[in-house]
């Protein structure tokens, strides 16, 4: 299986955006793209390199490989009203993100892991697949082994309207689909519709 292999820090550096906390301290002290000849003013980017630069940034905070985050795209611009809205929305519906979203992992990379090693029940049968789209109605609930590990000791706080969390019992129910409202406003979707668009 493909990994995304580079530091975090290093790929927020690159984007010019935070995409997790631990790079929104260093960013403070270590402005500019990594490498050595970071500091110097370059040319004045095209429309083609914010476009690009635009994707990188969303498929990177999402953690997705090229291939799955085209078929995001791609799938997004075939359905009925605003591509880059139905793009966020299916990013946002992912199983992973949602167990971020609903504080029952620090990171996106540590959700995905614990999708992956089989910690959540998916409407009472287990899963393994972070790429999983939920529907409304749809509860995820911590395996009573992993319940009993240290795998949730450090336990966020709810970030999502559109999920009914019960931390105590690390559970949550999709109330609704994800708006745009939801979603960060730094995304430029429009950039990543008009770069699959060419």
């Amino acid at each position: 299986m493909a990994r995304v292999r580079v530091p975090i820090v290093k790929q927020s550096r690159r984007e010019g955006f935070a995409l997790s906390e631990k790079a929104i301290k260093i960013m403070a002290r270590r402005q500019g793209a990594p490498g050595q000849h970071s500091g110097k003013p370059g040319a004045k980017p095209s429309l083609y390199n914010k476009q690009l630069r635009e994707k990188q940034k969303v498929r990177h905070l999402y953690g997705l490989m090229e291939k799955q985050f085209a078929k995001i795209a791609k799938k997004a611009m075939s359905r009925p009203g605003i591509a880059g809205e139905n793009m966020l929305i299916l990013l946002e519906s992912r199983l992973d993100n949602a167990v971020y979203r609903a504080g029952l992992a620090n990171t996106r990379r540590a959700s995905r892991q614990m999708v992956a090693h089989g910690h959540f029940n998916l409407n009472g049968k287990r899963v393994t697949i972070p790429s999983l789209v939920l529907k409304v109605g749809d509860v995820v609930e911590a395996r009573p082994k992993a319940k009993k590990s240290n795998v949730f000791m450090a336990v966020g706080n709810n970030q999502a309207n559109w999920l009914e969390v019960k931390q105590k019992d690390f559970k949550f129910t999709v109330a609704a689909l994800p708006t745009r409202a939801d979603i960060q406003d730094e995304i430029h979707e429009q950039l990543i519709i008009e770069y699959y668009s060419r």
